[in-house]
Formats: C-alpha cells, structure tokens, sequence
C-alpha cells in the first residue's frame, strides 16, 4: 500500500510517499480503508520534534533518538471504510463507515491501518461516522473536537458564562467556539484579521483580531480563558480573568512556568494536560454533528502525494480550520 514514510526529524521534506506492506488485522481489530486523513499543527511539532531540551529529550527516547522507530507513517485523524475484522469484533462489520484516531500510534497517512476495536490509553479509537458528513469532513473531528470538548469539560462551562478563545480559528479553536456555544456561554474568539468572518459564521459573538488590538486592554472580564495556541501572557491577563476563573491551555510548553505560578500564588485554576479522547466522545460528537449543532472548518484539501506541501502549508501558520488529505485507491477518491 502507499504511506508516507517518515524517514527522521526535520523539515517537510523528510517525509516520503512509499510503499509499505498492507497491514494485516488482529483478531481485536479492524482494517480500515482510508478515504480521508489530516495535517495538523501537532503533526508538524512531531515530525520536526522542534521541543524545548526538556521536552524533546523524553519524547525522543520514547518515539526514537535519531529518528521515529516502530510506527514510521504519521498522521492520526482519519475517515474510511472497514475492510476486514478481526474474529473477536463485535461493534464493527465490513462496509461500516468510520471515523477516528491512531492517537500516538500515528499511521493515519496511509491508505490502510488496523485499529483496535477497544483503544488502549494512547489511541484514539473509532466510530461510526456521523451520516451527515464526507470523508473529508469526518476526518477533521476525532482530533480537534476531541480536544475542544475534553478542554471544555474542566473548564465545566456554564450557560451565561463569558469565555474567550485565544486561537479560535483552527483545528481545536473552531470546534471549541461552537461547543461553548451549545453549553450556552457567550464567546469572545481570537485570531487574524483573515479568520474573523469565519469565526462569526459559527456562532462567535464578539471577534478580536489579535494584529489590531489587545484584549488585555477591552476591560472585558471573563469566566474562561481558553488558550489553544499558547500565547497568552498570564501577568497581562490577570485582570482580564475573574476571581476563582479558569485557564483551559491545550499547548502549554511556553508557559509552563506561569501556569504553575499562578495555580500556587492566585485562586484561578489552571488546566493543562494532554487530552485523552474517547469513543464516547466520539460518538457524542457525532450526535451533535448530525444534529446540526456542530459542523467543521476546511481550509484546503491535498492528495496524499502532496504531503510534504501541506506540511509546509500547515507550518506557516494562519490554517482556517482544517487541512484535509484525501486518499486515493486505483487511482480514484472516493
């Protein structure tokens, strides 16, 4: 089967499109078709491993010190089709359509993968896919709305509370911003000048664009701060919090030491933790797709033969979204 090969830490360009053997189910798992997969911005921070020392060093002792060993295809959203199950599958048959993720398996960026019908700590798990949705759009929900929701949940947001989302246009902000919409809450998200109109289309009710102004500065004061991108600075925002509010930090490297500051000098809590998704989260999800509540965000679509440019896309910064890649098999997407 085709994959993208990654060959060893660094730029775009380590990545390859090859050959590799198709794999085989075990008696607990399912072959899954792929139809769809995505690029996100954790995909480019693993492939680079570009981590502060303390950080970079145990990661590489767990995926490989020089490069990746064990799994070496990357990617870990996905949308398709069961091919085969294992004799020991109960949920699954052939020609369910699925959605789900390898978690920190990886191997998403292929045309096959076998999953295991019960996930273990790491991985992500798999569902029926919501009737209402493409491929392509299935593929988007397993990372970003997982995250969103599992984030949302500490943050136990109550309806007429006020949230800001700083990082509201991509992956895990676009999902957040119409999850906290449905709880109820009134939100305020942040980005670019270019995502602004898109924040608005799903239910934003106030937008900042963070080139222009400084929502330290509005005198706005907020339940929730929800930091996707890890770029808030907690001295500057403390009045831009309520007394006993909540921080939600979904990539907290940067601030790692102001978040731990403030938990033990203030009565503000501060989130920040690797979300584990379920499959129950994957199927709340889906009810709430195919309810019409929640939809996804695609900026661009690639072939799975243009990796390395979507990596490259993604790495730039500005993502609307999602970057969805497609799979083709015989030389045909489905």
């Amino acid at each position: 089967m085709k994959a993208v090969v990654w060959t060893k830490y660094g730029p775009p360009d380590v990545l390859q499109l090859g050959e590799v053997e198709k794999p085989t189910p075990k008696d607990n798992e399912v072959l899954i078709r792929i139809v769809a997969t995505t690029v996100t911005a954790g995909d480019c921070e693993m492939r680079s491993l570009d981590f502060p020392i303390w950080l970079s060093l145990p990661m590489r002792l767990w995926i490989g010190l020089r490069k990746p060993k064990g799994t070496t295809i990357p990617g870990t959203e996905l949308a398709g089709e069961i091919e085969a199950v294992g004799k020991d599958v109960k949920r699954f048959k052939e020609g369910d359509q699925v959605f789900g993720s390898a978690g920190m398996s990886f191997g998403a960026n292929a045309e096959y993968i076998c999953l295991p019908e019960e996930p273990g700590e790491m991985e992500g798990g798999v569902a029926i896919k919501p009737a209402n949705m493409t491929y392509e759009e299935a593929a988007t929900v397993p990372f970003g709305g997982r995250d969103a929701l599992h984030f949302l949940r500490k943050g136990d947001i109550q309806s007429g509370q006020k949230i800001l989302i700083n990082g509201a246009g991509g992956s895990i902000g676009t999902f957040a911003v119409q999850l906290a919409k449905y709880y109820g809450a009134e939100v305020t998200a942040v980005d670019s000048t270019a995502k602004l109109d898109m924040l608005r289309s799903i239910g934003a009710d106030h937008v900042v664009d963070y080139t222009q102004e400084d929502f330290t500065k509005s005198g706005e004061i907020y339940d929730v701060i929800f930091d996707v991108v890890g770029k808030i600075s907690f001295s500057r925002s403390e009045k831009s919090i309520k007394k006993n509010g909540t921080y939600l930090l979904a990539n907290p490297v940067s601030q790692m030491v102001q978040a731990l500051w403030t938990r033990m000098t203030s009565s503000t809590k501060v989130v920040m933790q690797t979300a584990s998704g379920t499959i129950d989260d994957l199927i709340y999800l889906r009810r709430l797709i195919e309810e019409g509540k929640i939809r996804t965000v695609i900026d661009r679509t690639y072939p799975l033969e243009q990796i390395v440019e979507a990596h490259r896309y993604v790495e730039k910064g500005g993502k609307l979204g999602n970057l969805v890649i497609t799979v083709a098999h015989n030389n045909k997407t489905q």
